[in-house]
């Protein structure tokens, strides 16, 4: 332990929200009674992302789109104030131990595969997907189900992109489609997913996510912004030992059955509070689609952001048109399709502003 080492209390430092069904304060304040450190809190507002949102999309090299940078951001930025130097993040732990909650799902649509291929082709099929009886309330979530079972890993987790759902041709322009091959990114996942050798699905997904997750998104996330704060970060979870060792382990107790981190809870039973080792994964994510339809600078940053991208000719404007008016109604769904939007514009113009201080100079 930190403190032990040291002799004063480890300080931590945690993020909330003032919104219901996104805080996770009252876990962090346990774990700070428990391990009695010298805790920190800060509950970011509507007003801090009109202040951030363009300095953190601008940081990046590249347009960055996981809406828990801000928030990691002033995590960072709290620390910073504070005189720390170096924080330690948590990031890893999930994909060396089977802690996402996609795992388990797609081990359910693993079970139809095991179902004898007679009963699939020639009565669930048919009967859910071949005829008006799939449309039934009581049965379209089994034609869901088997829909999304009959696409193979890894095209199924495209089945779960917003630009997919939306409808990519509804959302781009086609001038702007002209220079995308659309068949890019699932051509490179296809050729990640068969380089993993390993027979067992789940160990597949966490070596898919170890490339995508974490060194697509979760690392840089935190990199950046804790660069952008000023300090630095360290990854304990991504110890070459510790990764060894969940090499080591046998699948079912990273998923044992339909239980995540099934031998990481174990492992650490008695060490950790036991609200914290039973309590519902819940992620990082800003609560941005509510505070937009409640705060007026928020709105404001958020439409001017979005309608420059169809001027720039690359959203169209009725899709604009479209996931503004349904905000109010679904304000998660289409509230992350708008951040992913912002974070797009306010880099491109960040973009602009360095070529022409380039050009004047």
């Amino acid at each position: 332990m930190i403190g032990q080492v040291s002799g004063q209390a480890a300080a931590t430092y945690s993020i909330g929200f003032d919104a219901e069904g996104y805080d996770e304060m009252e876990y962090a304040r346990i774990a700070a009674r428990h391990f009695h450190t010298d805790h920190h809190e800060y509950y970011v507002t509507p007003a801090d992302l009109v202040r951030s949102i363009p300095d953190v999309a601008r940081f990046y090299d590249q347009p960055f789109g996981n809406s828990s940078a801000l928030p990691a951001y002033y995590c960072a930025k709290m620390a910073q104030e504070d005189g720390v130097t170096r924080i330690l993040a948590g990031d890893g732990g999930d994909e060396l131990f089977g802690g996402n909650t996609r795992y388990a799902k797609q081990k359910v649509f693993g079970f139809y595969d095991q179902l004898p291929s007679a009963l699939r082709q020639t009565l669930l099929e048919p009967l859910l997907l071949g005829s008006p009886l799939g449309k039934l309330p009581l049965l379209r979530k089994g034609a869901s189900y088997i829909r999304q079972a009959k696409v193979p890993l890894p095209d199924r987790t495209q089945t779960y992109n917003l630009l997919f759902r939306f409808g990519v041709h509804d959302v781009f322009t086609a001038g702007f489609l002209e220079g995308i091959d659309l068949a890019e990114p699932v051509a490179q996942q296809r050729e990640v997913w068969v380089e993993t050798s390993s027979a067992a699905r789940t160990n597949k997904e966490l070596a898919f996510d170890w490339r995508y997750t974490l060194a697509e998104c979760d690392l840089p996330k935190v990199v950046g912004t804790t660069m952008l704060a000023g300090i630095d970060v360290g990854f304990p979870m991504l110890d070459t030992d510790l990764l060894a060792f969940s090499m080591r382990l046998p699948t079912e107790y990273k998923l044992k059955g339909l239980k995540l981190r099934w031998f990481f809870k174990e492992a650490l039973r008695g060490f950790l509070p036991d609200e914290i080792l039973t309590k519902k994964k819940q992620g990082f994510g800003l609560p941005f689609g509510v505070w937009v339809t409640q705060n007026s600078e928020l709105r404001d940053l958020a439409e001017s952001s979005v309608r420059a991208l169809a001027e720039r000719k690359i959203f169209k404007s009725e899709f604009v048109d479209q996931i503004f008016m349904h905000l109010r109604e679904h304000p998660g769904y289409y509230g992350e399709m708008i951040w992913i939007a912002i974070m797009l514009e306010q880099w491109l113009r960040g973009r602009d502003e360095k070529c022409s201080g380039r050009n004047s100079s």
